[in-house]
């Protein structure tokens, strides 16, 4: 099982995958930072002065590391960061449900308008098990870190 989880290639796709999904959702985040603003108050979860902080500092933390693990860049530590950003979504999407609350989960900014639920949570929980096997494995597999070495 070790094997086929540290595969080079399995873990070169993982990366890519959760690679896009961050970097995605950090630019439509960016892209309507009022909206985005919107949906964390909606969990009501955070302090209103801290809303719009988060609001504009976590699509960059998420675009960053997204590129950052495209290219292979540090890809435990950038893992660990959009790992640690997927356990405080699945966190917030389940005080959600908890709370009987029906709003757009703002994992994608305003475009999809999907909503908090179950299917967010299982979502959310592959990303993070995709997230995991690249900190437990690494990914160097066609990294610019690597055609930088030589």
């Amino acid at each position: 099982m070790k094997n086929l989880l540290s595969n080079k290639y399995l873990l070169l796709l993982l990366r890519i995958l959760l690679a896009f999904v961050f970097i995605y959702a950090g630019i439509e985040k960016i892209a309507d930072p009022s909206g985005f603003s919107d949906s964390l108050d909606n969990y009501r979860i955070l302090p209103l002065f801290s809303v719009n902080i988060f609001a504009i500092i976590l699509p960059w933390i998420e675009l960053i590391a997204g590129l950052f693990l495209l290219f292979g860049i540090k890809v435990k530590e950038n893992s660990l960061i959009i790992s640690f950003c997927l356990c405080v979504f699945i966190i917030a999407i389940t005080i959600s449900l908890f709370r009987g609350l029906n709003i757009d989960c703002g994992c994608f900014g305003t475009v999809n308008g999907s909503k908090v639920g179950v299917y967010k949570l299982i979502e959310d929980f592959v990303l993070l098990l995709m997230g995991v096997l690249l900190i437990n494995f690494d990914s160097k597999f066609l990294s610019l870190k690597n055609q930088t070495e030589n």
